[in-house]
């Protein structure tokens, strides 16, 4: 019986900095979205997260037509048009470290994978007035002229 206690002890101690960091969305704040437009640096195509790397240019502005753009359908209730409206650009300019979502989501809503050079534009989340790290967890992606959501699974029928 304690070999058993020892044993979940021990690997719950290895899983436990990489649970709280897989997890550790508490710290973005769902309140202010903000927008990112760049080109695509660096992809990580793996889970637990898709990642991409991209460099957002110092004269990149919210576009013109953002509040009107279609959004997908998502089964989980995300509120496309109140993101939208509370939409800002990025503050900061330069690198920005993009998480996207798990694989198996980005096959449901067949997002082909990202390429080095591509051009891609998201929505998101960061800390707080963004302060901290330049990171990005995305809400939509808008690549190769389609948007994804990334919270949820796309709704089908």
């Amino acid at each position: 019986m304690k070999r058993r206690h020892v044993l979940f002890a021990g690997t719950s101690a290895l899983l436990l900095p990489r649970a709280m960091a897989h997890h550790g969305w508490g710290s973005f704040d769902e309140s202010q979205p903000i927008y990112l437009e760049g080109v695509v640096k660096q992809v990580t195509w793996v889970n637990p997260h898709a990642t991409l790397v991209i460099e957002m240019p110092a004269n990149a502005a919210l576009p013109a037509d953002l509040a009107s753009r279609k959004l997908p359908a998502q089964e989980r209730a995300v509120d496309a048009a109140a993101i939208l409206s509370k939409t800002r650009a990025a503050a900061k300019r330069g690198e920005w470290t993009v998480e996207l979502a798990p694989l198996n989501r980005m096959q449901a809503w067949q997002v082909p994978e990202t390429k080095v050079g591509e051009r891609v534009a998201l929505i998101g989340y960061t800390y707080a007035n963004e302060q901290g790290p330049q990171r990005l967890r995305a809400e939509y992606l808008f690549a190769g002229g389609q948007a994804y959501g990334l919270r949820s699974l796309p709704v089908r029928g």
